[in-house]
This record gives structure tokens, C-alpha cells and sequence, in this order.
């Protein structure tokens, strides 16, 4: 009989990662966030010598001229500059790296500053006739061109931009999000082709509206320019804005939300209800947000379709309705100073407005998903209270209910 003998295999050796040697000095850490004195004084030196170029070649040198080609220069001659100081002293990514620094706070600053620009010139240029209660309580209806900034306001065109854009926030906001529900939760075919045409009538020019509205409403329904009718040209023009807004959005919601309510036998429309509309919450409100500062600032539709008018008109299916957009041109347009400064400061009334409106969308929308407010935490609070004194009626052994509000 033959015999086997079995011999025990060697341990393997663990191998290990092995480093490679630094050949190459470690250089000094340098923090993203903050700035040192170099730092400062290569941003300082530039700034000074862009506007010493730029101060040289106008009318030093050439004989260009003016104040904004002079700022395009210094800023040209600021970033030459400041990539050649960096270079002295640092290498080609850290060179890299502070110039898209410096152009992106460049962006941000030129930004912010042409908001601030506008909002002031707007502002000062108003302030003779925001300084006037009258010019927010009284119409046009007795004031003429000549007369005093004392006479006289815009209380007509505040009411009919309200009007207007509650009638096209009360079409758009329910069509616009359903139909961003209906491309993302439903699909196919014929959503690939309503998302074509939304894009399509991203691009549409508000004139085109208007001029829809006025061929299809006015001159085949109702056969005058009322507020109902600027309301539609403004919900053609709102209505992209927000499906495409809101569409982008509802895809930014997790699909194990989705997947989680499914598991536990919820419907396909109380998942949209309950789950992904408040997921999406504050993202919605944006969208209508977008919406509304589109609809708030449009003047051709309403030109064409609202007419303008003196006096106050708070039926907008029947006679003219300013809007202030609309009024704003009316004013502008005119040679007397009096009625210009009444343009700029329903302008300036126009722009309070919009913020108003954006915070309240920013209230109504702005809480995280699931959080609750203080009247639904009392009824909450309310619906459990009533629920353990059932269950104490059942059950008179239960233990007694803590406050916890």
C-alpha cells in the first residue's frame, strides 16, 4: 500500500507598499483662503499700475477718451500686470490659479456693482416724487404734464400690476409645476416633445406674445385691451421660465425617495404629493420666483394688450389697465422733467414690489423638506392629544402623556 505524504505549503510573505524617495524639496504651504503680504502687494502694485497705464494712454499717448474704455484698459493692463508679478516669484499653477482669483472676484465685483449702480441712479433719480405720499394713493386721472410732483401717482398702476400678475401666478404656478410632474414622473413620447416646445418658448420674444394674445383675445373674444388679457400675454411668457425651472428641479429629487414610498404601497400620486413635491419645495419656489421677475418686468405684451389709461380699473375683463412696467414707458418718454422723475421713481416702486414678493415666495417655500410650521406643529400636537385620550378610554392602565411642546 502505498503511502502519501503531505508537506505543509510556506507562509507567503506579505508584501508592502513600498514610498519612493523625495527627490524634490517640499515647498511651503500656502493657504486658498487667505492672502499674504506678497499676496497684497502683487494685487496693490497691479491695481496702481493699470490705472497709471490706463491714465498714460488716455490722453497722454493716443487720443482715445472716455470713462468706460479707460476702465477696460486699466482692468486689461491690471491683469497683464498682476500674472507677471505673480510669475516672479511663483510657478505656472500657482500663476494660474490666482488669475482666475482675481478674474472671478473681478466678475463678482462688476456685478454687484452695476445692481448698485442701477438700484442708485434709479433710486436718486425718482426720489423728487418718492418723497411725495400722493405719488403712491392718488391716479393720474387729474394730473397733466405740467402740473407739480404733488399731484398726482402711480396708486393706478400699483393695483393693475397686482391684478395682472395674481391672474398669471394663479394660471402659471399650477400648470407650470404640473407639467414638470407629468415630464418627470411620467415621460414618454409626447413628454420628450412638451419639453421641446417649452424650450422652443424659452426663446420666445415678448412682442410675439403680445401679439398672439392680441390676435386670438382681443380681436376674436373680447374686442377691447383689458388686464385679463396682458394676464395670459404674461402667463405665455411665465410659463416656460417655470416648467423648465421647475423641471430641473423635481430631477434633483433622490430616486430612493421614490422608490422607498413605492415599497411601502403608496400610489404613484401620493408619492407625488407627499414626497417629492415637499422634497422639492424650496427649489419650486425659486422657479416661480424666476417666473414672476420675468412677468413683473415685461412691457411690449402688456403695451399691446392692456392699453394705457389715467384712472383706476380693478375689473380686468373690461376697459384698459395700466401696469407699472407700462407706466414706466409712458413716463420716460416724455420731455417734462416732472413726469420723468415720476418714471424713475415708479421704477424704483416696481423694484420694492418684486422684493416683496420674493420674500414672500422665499417664506412660503423656503422651509427644508418635512419641516413643519408652527400652526401644523400644534395641529400635529392636537390630533396626538386627542388620540391618547382614545386610547386612555380603551385603556385606562396606559401610562399618562408627556407635554412635549
Amino acid at each position: 500500500m502505498a503511502t502519501v505524504t503531505v508537506t505543509e505549503a510556506a507562509p507567503a510573505t506579505v508584501s508592502r507598499t513600498q514610498l519612493p524617495e523625495r527627490t524634490e524639496p517640499v515647498g511651503p504651504r500656502r493657504s486658498l483662503s487667505t492672502w499674504n503680504t506678497q499676496e497684497w502687494f502683487d494685487v496693490l502694485g497691479a491695481a496702481l499700475a493699470g490705472i497709471a497705464i490706463a491714465t498714460l494712454l488716455f490722453g497722454r499717448v493716443t487720443a482715445m477718451y472716455g470713462g468706460i474704455g479707460w476702465a477696460v484698459v486699466a482692468l486689461i493692463s491690471f491683469v497683464g500686470v498682476y500674472a507677471l508679478l505673480v510669475s516672479l516669484h511663483s510657478t505656472r499653477q500657482h500663476v494660474a490659479d490666482r488669475l482666475a482669483t482675481v478674474l472671478l472676484i473681478t466678475a463678482a465685483v462688476l456685478l454687484f456693482g452695476t445692481l448698485v449702480f442701477i438700484v442708485a441712479y434709479t433710486v436718486i433719480r425718482g426720489s423728487p416724487a418718492l418723497v411725495h405720499s400722493s405719488f403712491y394713493v392718488e391716479t393720474m386721472r387729474l394730473a397733466g404734464p405740467l402740473d407739480p410732483l404733488t399731484v398726482g401717482g402711480i396708486a393706478h398702476a400699483l393695483v393693475g400690476t397686482l391684478i395682472q400678475i395674481s391672474i398669471a401666478l394663479a394660471i402659471t404656478v399650477p400648470l407650470g409645476i404640473t407639467t414638470a410632474v407629468f415630464l418627470n414622473e411620467v415621460g414618454g413620447p409626447f413628454a420628450r416633445f412638451v419639453r421641446t416646445v417649452t424650450d422652443a418658448m424659452t426663446a420666445l420674444p415678448s412682442v410675439v406674445a403680445g401679439l398672439f394674445v392680441y390676435a386670438s383675445v382681443i380681436q376674436l373674444v373680447t374686442h377691447e385691451r383689458s388686464g385679463f388679457a396682458a394676464a395670459l400675454a404674461i402667463t405665455v411668457m411665465m410659463l416656460p421660465i417655470v416648467i423648465r425651472s421647475a423641471d430641473v428641479v423635481l430631477r434633483l429629487v433622490a430616486n430612493g425617495l421614490r422608490e422607498a414610498s413605492y415599497a411601502m404601497g403608496a400610489t404613484r400620486w401620493r408619492t407625488v404629493w407627499h414626497v417629492v413635491l415637499p422634497t422639492a419645495r424650496s427649489g419650486l419656489a425659486t422657479a416661480v420666483i424666476l417666473g414672476t421677475a420675468r412677468g413683473l418686468g415685461e412691457t411690449s405684451p402688456v403695451l399691446l394688450t392692456s392699453g394705457v389709461t389715467a384712472v383706476m380699473n380693478v375689473n380686468p375683463f373690461q376697459g384698459p389697465m395700466i401696469s407699472m412696467p407700462l407706466q414706466v414707458f409712458d413716463f420716460v418718454r416724455s420731455a417734462e422733467p416732472a413726469l420723468k422723475a415720476r418714471g424713475f421713481g415708479t421704477a424704483a416702486a416696481l423694484m420694492v414690489v418684486v422684493l416683496i414678493l420674493f420674500g414672500l415666495a422665499r417664506v412660503i417655500g423656503g422651509r427644508a423638506p418635512g419641516e413643519l410650521s408652527q400652526r401644523q406643529r400644534r395641529r400635529v400636537l392636537a390630533r396626538s392629544a386627542r388620540s391618547f385620550a382614545e386610547i386612555r378610554r380603551l385603556h385606562p392602565a396606559a401610562p399618562a402623556a408627556r407635554n412635549e411642546e
